[in-house]
């Protein structure tokens, strides 16, 4: 196999070193190092990173192609910088047997831009009355690990108990997404003081931090491992904080969006800004971005929810809940939390990286930028800006909520195994 020599990058935000890659593996790391007959890329000044790792992405297939197949996800992945992707389960038909996360892992496989985790259902159908084929899933090819009925919460204490203990069998984790549904019958955004002006159904904060709380308990009865997906209210962070100074083995999640948009953008009512969880207020933000900051939220998750745009460019009511995120993630967290000083780029790379990785046990993945690990590896440029355009997003939907928006930082190159999956910005 071929060797790739970079050039002068800034290993997780340090000194600049070159990083030789042979096949699959990184060979070295260090100063002056040279290669006959590798491929140069010249980085310098740019933030050599592990791999990205997503632990919430929906590819839609099986069954919704229309809004994004498992190849032009993880084409938009590589673009992103990620290396591996957690695919959720709520597909046509649902990710609830062997046979279908067999199939998802298979065409991830075959696309060879990133690598596809399914996540498992944790009910029938998600329809929270019967536990799926939990451990059939887990042994099957594809090596379930993470279960979740996102886009509807596990509302059941004694299903989402049984959950628990069943996945603790084999050191698997039941990612809820905390809705009390009775709360939000008819919401359309957040409860609050937005929501009063326009007239439309409210979300409370209440309906996330509930679920939250009864989870955390029930984990720590059983013993067993919780992870919070999409965390959205300074409350939820306060409960997520408390359950860990307890000791137990809970993790959470938060999304870029959540990081960066308020509330106060429904009053245009486009619908590209409807999503659920619904977007907050600011002092939600400022509480979930020191969250990230101290480690109480673990990682950074697109949520990446794509849809035809037939589904977005309607009346707000009609609208379907959700963003595209993949291709974006990057650029929001160094606007967020790098610029702002509150996450150095190494902290970048654990959050966004390592710890997604170590909470879906996502082996190869999320390592140490060092000689003899898998050379999964994204290259930043962190001066670059430039408005976002998502008729150039690899995603097959254009969902974006930054539209226009100028954001920084850009991904020129992504290495999947060795293998370049996006050369000076372009997909290879």
């Amino acid at each position: 196999m071929s060797k790739t020599l970079i050039r002068g990058a800034r290993v997780l935000g340090g000194e600049p070193q070159d990083v030789l890659i042979d096949g699959a593996a990184i060979e070295a790391v260090g100063t002056g190092l040279s290669a006959e007959g590798a491929t140069v890329v010249e980085a310098a000044g740019q933030i050599l990173l592990p791999g990205l790792v997503d632990l919430h992405t929906h590819l839609r297939e099986p069954g919704r192609e229309d809004s994004e197949t498992v190849l032009t996800g993880t084409r938009a992945a590589a673009a992103g910088g990620y290396t591996a992707v957690h695919a959720m389960a709520n597909t046509f038909p649902v990710a609830d047997t062997a046979g279908v996360v067999e199939q998802v892992w298979r065409l991830g496989r075959e696309s060879g831009y990133c690598d596809v985790q399914p996540v498992g259902a944790v009910t029938v159908g998600l329809e929270g009355k019967q536990l799926a084929e939990l451990g059939a899933m887990h042994d099957s090819a594809a090596s379930v690990k993470v279960f979740s009925d996102d886009g509807k919460c596990v509302d059941d204490a004694v299903i989402m108990r049984r959950a628990l203990e069943y996945v603790k069998a084999f050191g698997g984790v039941v990612a809820q997404h905390a809705q009390e549904p009775r709360l939000t019958a008819g919401a359309q955004m957040n409860e609050g003081t937005v929501s009063a002006d326009l007239g439309l159904g409210g979300w409370p904060a209440v309906a996330e931090e509930s679920v939250i709380a009864r989870d955390v308990l029930l984990a720590a009865h059983v013993g067993s491992r919780v992870h919070i997906c999409h965390l959205s209210t300074a409350g939820s962070v306060e409960i997520v904080r408390w359950a860990k100074s307890k000791g137990w083995d809970v993790t959470a999640e938060v999304t870029p969006h959540h990081l960066l948009l308020t509330d106060e953008l429904v009053r245009t009512w486009d619908p590209v800004y409807k999503v659920n969880p619904p977007l907050r207020t600011e002092a939600d933000v400022l509480a979930l971005r020191e969250a990230l900051a101290d480690g109480t939220i673990d990682c950074v998750a697109t949520d990446h929810a794509p849809h035809p745009h037939e589904d977005k460019d309607c009346e707000w009511a009609a609208a379907a809940m959700g963003m595209v995120g993949l291709e974006t993630a990057l650029s929001v967290v160094q606007h967020t939390m790098v610029d702002t000083g509150l996450l150095d780029w190494a902290q970048v790379a654990d959050r966004m990286s390592a710890r997604p990785a170590h909470i879906g046990r996502l082996e190869g993945h999320g390592r140490p930028v060092a000689a003899g690990e898998p050379a999964n590896l994204t290259l930043v440029d962190p001066d670059y800006r430039g408005s976002v355009d998502p008729a150039g997003f690899a995603s097959r939907s254009r969902n974006s909520p930054y539209r226009g928006r100028e954001l920084p930082g850009r991904v020129t190159h992504t290495f999947l195994r060795g293998r370049a999956t996006v050369v000076d910005g372009k997909l290879a």
